[in-house]
């Protein structure tokens, strides 16, 4: 007689479950004990599949690591090797894209909607390595700073793709390149009293309406700002003086903001991107800042489309 709880299993104490007629396994604990139930056939097969469909997978595909690599597999498939190839294609399409941006010029990128996409995504991730520390992550700029906003229609010299471009390239005030954006407000401090000095801004001011008209200011502008501002204070691109009239300004539109701008005139920068970022990349930069919003049409384009309509 075999000793209780004992796992051994003899024809004189096999044992049936009456209800299902299958027999128990000998394990009890707390009363429950195990039945010696099958696994289902489907169950079975599918382990054995999955077997089957391992061993086929190790001899065709990298499986085992060795000291050195691991085992190639006779497909001689890699993940590395599948990466290289996909970065090679990415590299041929950008290669490729970038051919036909070099071999347009600037102005006529927009005339092609899917080449100028692709233009702009390059000028957006490369706007994000190389201005967004002056310019802001939305290129919003910063009045504080005097870092303008490429978001609003306010250009000092121009806000059309190819000006933009011209920009770009030989930045502003940089020194040792003539090609260089430039423009100075000579300061007025000492030039005028306090009492001139508050002339001029009630002036200044009022050409954007922020002030009433100030007699004595708006001959003193006529004086020392018309030449550079103009008459009527819209500014001129030519020389990069900026528009009075408008409610966008670089360095702020208060009474102590405007003051200081005219005694204490501050002066920004730009670095030149010319030998520092290539050709391409600089076309996809002006793309990408045209894009924001503020971009204007090409000037020289918008002339001979006047032009024409204008013939007889």
């Amino acid at each position: 007689m075999a000793n209780e709880g004992s796992d051994t299993k003899t024809p004189a104490t096999k044992r049936i479950d009456e209800p299902t007629g299958t027999e128990f396994v000998g394990h009890e604990w707390d009363g429950i004990e195990e039945l010696d139930t099958p696994m289902p056939r489907w169950w079975l097969w599918t382990f054995y599949l999955t077997v089957i469909w391992s061993v086929v997978y190790m001899v065709l595909y990298p499986a085992w690591p060795l000291i050195e690599k691991g085992t190639e597999g006779v497909l001689g498939w890699t993940s590395r090797g599948q990466l290289s190839e996909e970065m090679s294609l990415a590299d041929q399409a950008r290669a490729t894209v970038r051919e036909r941006i070099a071999g347009t010029p600037i102005e006529r990128i927009p005339e092609d909607a899917e080449l100028l996409q692709k233009a702009v995504a390059g000028g957006a991730a490369a706007f994000k390595v190389n201005c967004v520390q002056c310019h802001g992550s939305g290129a919003a700029g910063s009045q504080t700073l005097g870092y303008p906003n490429l978001n609003d229609d306010d250009w000092l010299w121009g806000g059309d793709i190819k000006a933009i471009e011209y920009t770009l390239i030989h930045g502003i005030r940089q020194p040792g390149d003539d090609a260089t954006r430039m423009s100075a407000m000579p300061p007025y401090e000492g030039v005028f009293d306090d009492a001139q000095a508050d002339a001029i801004v009630d002036h200044v001011l009022s050409l954007s309406r922020k002030a009433r008209p100030n007699a004595v200011g708006a001959g003193l502008y006529q004086t020392n700002c018309a030449s550079c501002h103009g008459v009527d204070g819209t500014g001129d691109r030519a020389q990069g003086a900026p528009n009075l009239a408008d409610a966008i300004w670089l360095y702020g539109d208060s009474r102590g903001q405007v003051r200081q701008q005219i005694l204490r005139p501050r002066i920004g920068m730009m670095p030149k991107w010319e030998g520092r970022l290539d050709s391409v990349t600089i076309k996809m930069l002006a793309a990408y800042v045209h894009s924001l919003g503020g971009g204007e049409d090409f000037v020289e384009a918008a002339n001979s489309a006047v032009e024409v309509d204008e013939q007889p």
